[in-house]
């Protein structure tokens, strides 16, 4: 009788190999699961969170409406009020011209011109208070204009006193594209077509816009950075510039428009410039893309930097601004860097400043 030939793949070892494919496809599709739940968690955070940010953002813009429609109300009664006292001025002068004709004016037309110098007093006085309760900031001549497309007018809720005010331009490579793609496109590009980038001109845009809601007599600068920060005028690092005329402020846009983005991107420098500034500046408007790339020094492999890492980068940055100065921030974001709109909105909120993350046809 003829033994039965062994073989390996018997029924019973498939079996065990089917349990144990199984098995671990059982185990993967537990572990995709409980990932997914984890993101969808994640992700219902941050649409709450830029819920309640645009919210803010929304009460704050009817509020300043508001203000402004109040404004308006106040000019027109003070308008009102001296078309009133030139009426009456117009008419004492022609009851007095009447007066001095007549030798013998009855005691009712005295009477009658005294009642009328005291509605005109009255007058005055009224549109002296309405004169002293209207808001002062905005209200005086601006050196330069700034008229967007379609001569738009742009409701931003920002605080644009000072007597010294700084602003900060993020001058890093990110700043030539809204994508990582974009920005790897345009760093290989000459310098002359770098300049020319759709994200880079609106940067130049704000400044410019920036400048146009300064007052006569304020003090300014212009500051770039990247690994470094400087001044766009040669020679004035750590100097103010009175604000007499328009061409103190082409000559510090004509050296921001000279400026071509590149390297990496280190706030702490900035902020470490705004500090050495004597006085200290009493306002700062940042604009920039995103959180910064290196603190004090440049990282060693700059391309593997994690969000955690620049998130620190940030505050070390803010530990070094000047005390009491608020920061206003204007975020022109990158894509694939969610945590930046919250990140500058906290610095906004605990310096007492503004965040604004305009589109992109602003200004």
């Amino acid at each position: 009788m003829a033994r039965r030939s062994f073989s390996i793949f018997s029924l019973s070892f498939l079996d065990v190999m089917a349990c144990g494919l199984g098995a671990t496809i059982l185990f993967l599709m537990i572990i995709s699961a409980q990932i997914r739940v984890r993101a969808d968690k994640a992700n219902d955070d941050l649409r709450a969170e830029a819920t309640r940010i645009e919210q803010e953002v929304l009460d704050a813009r009817k509020n300043l409406l508001r203000l402004r429609t109040d404004t308006t109300e106040r000019e027109t009664v003070a308008t009102g009020a001296a078309g009133e006292i030139a009426r009456l001025q117009k008419l004492i002068e022609e009851l007095r011209a009447a007066a001095d004709s007549q030798e013998n004016d009855s005691l009712a037309k005295q009477e009658s011109v005294e009642q009328l110098r005291s509605d005109v007093q009255r007058l005055e006085e009224g549109a002296r208070r309405l004169a002293e309760t209207r808001p002062e900031e905005g209200t005086g001549q601006r050196i330069r204009s700034f008229v967007g497309p379609g001569n738009r007018q742009y409701l931003t809720g920002m605080r644009m006193g000072g007597q010294r005010v700084l602003i900060l331009v993020d001058a890093s490579a990110s700043m030539l594209g809204r994508t990582y793609a974009n920005v790897i496109r345009y760093r290989a590009m000459p310098d002359d077509r770098k300049v020319r980038a759709p994200k880079w001109q609106q940067t130049l845009g704000t400044v410019e816009w920036l400048t146009t809601q300064l007052l006569p007599g304020a003090r300014f600068q212009i500051y770039t950075f990247n690994e470094q920060a400087g001044s766009t005028v040669a020679g004035t690092d750590g100097k103010w510039i009175t604000a007499n005329d328009g061409g103190d402020f082409d000559a510090a846009l004509a050296g921001l428009r000279k400026v071509v983005p590149a390297k990496g991107t280190s706030l702490i420098k900035a902020f470490q410039a705004a500090r050495a500034m004597q006085p200290p500046p009493d306002n700062i408007f940042l604009v920039t893309d995103g959180l910064p790339t290196q603190g004090a020094t440049a990282p060693a492999e700059p391309e593997q930097i994690r969000a955690d890492r620049r998130a620190n980068f940030l505050r070390q940055a803010a530990a070094e601004l000047p005390a009491n100065v608020p920061v206003n921030v204007i975020l022109l974001p990158m894509e694939g860097d969610p945590e930046a709109a919250i990140r500058y909105w906290d610095l906004a909120l605990r310096t007492r400043g503004s965040f604004l993350a305009p589109a992109r046809d602003w200004p």
